[in-house]
C-alpha cells in the first residue's frame, strides 16, 4: 500500500525481557510525515507476541480517533502481521483472541494494510526505544 496524504501510517513494536517476562507495547502514529500520536504502556509478566499484539490493537484504538479512512500498520513482528492477514494460522488460543480484538477494531476503518518491516526501520527503532524506556521505567522484581 502506497499511503496517501490522509492515510495513517502506525508503527508498533512489542518487547518482553525474558519471554516471557516483563513486557512493554509501544506506537507511533504518522500522518503526512508528522507524528501525531504515540503512546506505550507495560503489560506485566507476558510473551513477546502477546505485547505485539497490544500494540497493535492499542495503536488502531487510537487510531480511530483520528480517522475512520485509510490505515498501514507496519511491525517488525513477521509473525503477528502474518497472524493477522490470514496467512499464517494461530495455533495459540490467547493470541487467537487478541487477533479477533484486531479483526473487529479493524472495521472502523475503510482499510486497514499490514506490513511486516525490518527492526532496522527507524521509526521501528522508535517504537523499540519506547517499550525499553517503559521498561526501564518499572521496578525490577526478583522473583
Amino acid at each position: 500500500m502506497t499511503p496517501g496524504a490522509d492515510a495513517l501510517i502506525v508503527y508498533t513494536d512489542g518487547a518482553s525481557r525474558g519471554n516471557p517476562g516483563d513486557a512493554a507495547w509501544a506506537y507511533v502514529i504518522v500522518r503526512g510525515g508528522s507524528v501525531v500520536a504515540w503512546r506505550s504502556g507495560y503489560l506485566g509478566k507476558t510473551t513477546n507476541n502477546v505485547a505485539e499484539y497490544h500494540a497493535i490493537i492499542n495503536a488502531l484504538r487510537a487510531a480511530r480517533e483520528l480517522t475512520s479512512g485509510s490505515v498501514l500498520v507496519r511491525s517488525d513482528s513477521e509473525l503477528v502481521v502474518r497472524q493477522v492477514t490470514g496467512r499464517y494460522r494461530i495455533r495459540k488460543e490467547h493470541l487467537a483472541g487478541l487477533a479477533e480484538e484486531v479483526r473487529r477494531l479493524m472495521r472502523d476503518f475503510t482499510e486497514v494494510q499490514f506490513e511486516s518491516v525490518p527492526r532496522e526501520h527507524p521509526c521501528i527503532q522508535v517504537v523499540d526505544r519506547l517499550c525499553n524506556e517503559t521498561l526501564d521505567a518499572r521496578p525490577q522484581v526478583k522473583e
